[in-house]
Order: C-alpha cells, then sequence, then structure tokens
C-alpha cells in the first residue's frame, strides 16, 4: 500500500445506491405517474447523475423530485455495500492508515455509515452540512489536506466529478468501475475493491 490517506465518494463507490436508487425512481415513475421505463435505463442515468435522469424520464413531472427523494430515502435505511468494501476499509486502518469521506449527501450519510457497519473506519466524514462547494471543486478535500496533512493522500471515487475534485486539490486518484471503464483520466482504475490494496 503506497497511500496513508483514503478520500471516499459513498454513492457507487462504497455504497452500492444505483441498484437500490434505480429501483425507487422506477417505481416511482410506474406508480405515481403510470409511466414504465426499463431499469438499466433508469439505473445507467442515475450513474451520470440525478437530474440527468429525471430530464430523461421525469421532466415535467409535479413533485416527481420530492417524492422520488423520500422514497430513496427509505431504501437507504437498509444500504448495501459493495463485495469487500468492509474488508478494505478496515485493512487500511489496521495498517495504520486513515479513511476519510465526502458526500454530496447531507447528514443523513453518518446513519448510513452506521448502519452499513463501517462508521468506525472513518477519520472524518465530510457532508453537504459542512457548507463546501460541490465536487469537483476541491474545497472540500483541501479541508482534510489542511487539517490533517497526509503524506499520500488520494481519492476513490465512481464519477469524473470524484476524480476531477482529486485533480483539481492536486492529489493522485482512482476511478472505480465495476461494470465498465469510462473515458476518465484517473491516476489508476479499478473494477474491483479490493484492487485498491494493491495500489
Amino acid at each position: 500500500m503506497s497511500y496513508t490517506d483514503y478520500i471516499w465518494d459513498l454513492g457507487g463507490t462504497l455504497l452500492d445506491n444505483y441498484q437500490t436508487s434505480a429501483t425507487a425512481f422506477q417505481e416511482v415513475l410506474l406508480e405515481d405517474f403510470g409511466i414504465n421505463v426499463a431499469y438499466d435505463a433508469v439505473y445507467d442515468a442515475l450513474r451520470v447523475s440525478t437530474e440527468f435522469a429525471v430530464s430523461q424520464f421525469a421532466a415535467g413531472l409535479p413533485d416527481f423530485t420530492t417524492i422520488y427523494k423520500k422514497r430513496e430515502a427509505q431504501t437507504l435505511t437498509k444500504p448495501v455495500l459493495f463485495p469487500d468494501a468492509e474488508r478494505v476499509l478496515a485493512t487500511i486502518v489496521q495498517n495504520g492508515h486513515r479513511n476519510f469521506m465526502i458526500s454530496h449527501r447531507n447528514d443523513q450519510v453518518l446513519e448510513i455509515l452506521e448502519t452499513a457497519g463501517i462508521a468506525a473506519y472513518f477519520t472524518e466524514v465530510v457532508t453537504s452540512s459542512n457548507g463546501f462547494a460541490r465536487k469537483p471543486s476541491p474545497d472540500s478535500i483541501r479541508y482534510l489536506l489542511d487539517k490533517y496533512s497526509p503524506t499520500q493522500p488520494v481519492m476513490i471515487g465512481d464519477r469524473d466529478i470524484d476524480i476531477l475534485a482529486g485533480q483539481n486539490a492536486g492529489i493522485e486518484t482512482i476511478y472505480f468501475a465495476p461494470e465498465n471503464q469510462e473515458t476518465v483520466k484517473a491516476t489508476h482504475h479499478v473494477t474491483q475493491l479490493l484492487d485498491i490494496l494493491t495500489l
């Protein structure tokens, strides 16, 4: 392990929330608005962003986003981690290194981490409540760099905005994509979380 400090994104990186979010999105479209959209199409759109998915499938639907967010929050009470997520976090801590989290979500993130059984592995969790600009702004990463002075930090995420945030902060990056490798210029690309321990 060449890194000392691992700065994680949550959704799509440690938490397989696209699976549960796509189900919630699809259900709201069908049950509340009578619109049937294929699960795979919703999943792929959500991987881009929630805003993109709404623009593709729910533009102009009154209160869709409010109803969807409420349904999605219910699904997150039973978080699903990607394979080996806890093992990787635990190994990092056991080797004397640190994990950090940066998420665009509010303090519900803290509940998700507790429920998933991984909260204890994080030195600090930065949420939207901290008030930093959203990624790809490097502000939240720079806050952690200034506070903890890591020797060799790395940013880990599943979207280009995660990688850009790391690059904008001047640190190395790991792009995680279990299904496919997009054209994202990160320091490393991995298809499973366990591979991170070999970098």
